[in-house]
């Protein structure tokens, strides 16, 4: 049986006491247990310490009696997954292994103990946000600092809150797939994913909390469950973790782009290899199979903060990979297939409109070109001028189950507005 030590200081007395943490959440009291000794600790300050066995490092806090009924971090006898704690006293202390990632958010990744929820991505945002020092206590924040191996490092651990400010909504959720672990649904266009400035309620999440009750605690408040997101104005599959196993699965096979997601999406103008234009735009490639690919950064837009742009030096590195499907009269649009190696905020219309061919109905991409009129009656051309999003759908999503580890595959159909563009362009 493996344990992880958790050492706990009593604010009372200048003393720790040590216990054992088993990974079924049950806490071994002070003594003697099979092969695990737990012994009194002489004195320390109010900071952290390694506990180990033999290398894992784990959570160490003060307990206030205000606190004193908090359960042990880690512990996963919580509905909600792991119990962590007070967001300024928790420290996490990690050793790196000996042959660490050359990216600190994945090496500090690598050496989370188990029973411990902490995902690469909260870690990238801990280190950029000053929560990781080195021993010296000097904060690191540049993700591609290069650890090595046995070197230590301090995490600062924010507590996950429980998700009291997103309430449980009766709200109509067409459902996919469902099972004990994870829900996919097929997300209507109008309906935001969750909580957030300007959409308070009637998300998502307020539609899942009714239905489930049992979301993960690890996506916060306002995102509990969420391990991925599309636009508001963009419809189709989305999975949503159920237990917080499935969350750190989920969320792994996302961060390393084993996921497969598809989607569909009409756009102005017809993407081609034989236009010159596209042949010389920095980051874009041709492939067999008449793919495009499309490879830059994307960062937020430095005058209009509502907007993400493509940067060369900043941003996150996005990779989209397109295909024409189906080319309209004229030229005047297409219906493509559109391929996530990435999964960044708003990546497929920003790279769509990078190539010059942006999204129809996009109300922030879509503008640059002019779709063409002749032809189409007075009817059907209001109907496409008036399009009241953005013409994307989420087709399907590929993955492997977090917990049974089968294979899994979903699909959503077009929805009626969609083909109702598809109708008017034939």
């Amino acid at each position: 049986m493996r344990s992880s030590v958790v050492t706990i200081a009593h604010q009372s007395v200048p003393w720790v006491n040590a216990s054992a943490l088993v990974p079924s959440g049950k806490v071994i009291s002070e003594g003697i247990c099979g092969a695990v000794a737990v012994v009194s600790v002489s004195r320390i300050a109010n900071r952290a310490i390694k506990a180990t066995n033999p290398t894992i490092m784990v959570i160490i806090r003060p307990v206030t009696r205000r606190r004193s009924n908090r359960r042990l971090a880690g512990s996963v006898n919580s509905s909600n997954g792991s119990d962590m704690t007070d967001p300024i006293n928790d420290i996490l202390v990690l050793t790196l292994g000996d042959t660490p990632p050359p990216r600190l958010d994945k090496a500090l990744a690598d050496v989370v103990p188990v029973g411990i929820t902490l995902s690469r991505s909260r870690l990238a945002k801990l280190i950029e946000g000053g929560a990781v020092t080195d021993e010296a206590g000097t904060p690191v924040t540049v993700l591609k600092t290069k650890g090595i191996a046995g070197q230590v490092f301090h995490v600062r651990v924010p507590e996950p809150e429980n998700y009291e400010e997103a309430k449980p909504q009766d709200l109509p959720l067409d459902i996919v797939f469902e099972d004990e672990h994870l829900i996919v649904v097929n997300k209507a266009a109008d309906m935001v994913v969750h909580p957030a400035p300007g959409s308070p309620d009637a998300t998502l999440v307020n539609a899942l909390l009714f239905h489930c009750t049992d979301l993960s605690g690890v996506g916060g408040a306002r995102r509990p469950g969420i391990v991925h997101r599309i636009d508001k104005g963009t419809s189709g599959i989305l999975v949503v973790a159920k237990s917080d196993e499935a969350h750190q699965g989920l969320a792994k096979q996302f961060a390393d782009h084993s996921i497969d997601r598809t989607y569909q999406a009409f756009a102005i103008g017809v993407p081609s290899k034989a236009d010159p234009r596209l042949a010389g735009l920095p980051g874009v490639g041709f492939e067999d199979g008449g793919l495009i690919r499309i490879a830059t950064n994307i960062a937020r837009h430095k005058a209009d903060r509502k907007r993400m742009a493509v940067t060369q030096h900043s941003g996150r590195h996005a990779i989209t990979r397109i295909r024409v499907i189906k080319p309209f009269a004229e030229n005047r649009a297409s219906f493509v297939e559109c391929k996530l190696e990435t999964g960044r905020t708003h990546q497929i219309r920003v790279h769509m409109s990078h190539i010059g061919h942006g999204l129809i109905g996009d109300p922030i991409y879509g503008k640059m070109r002019r779709l063409g009129q002749s032809h189409l009656s007075p009817e059907d051309l209001t109907i496409l001028q008036n399009f009241g999003r953005q013409a994307l759908h989420a087709k399907s999503l590929g993955f492997v189950h977090p917990v049974t580890k089968k294979d899994c595959y979903f699909e959503a159909e077009m929805p009626n507005d969609m083909q109702e563009v598809s109708r008017i362009l034939s």
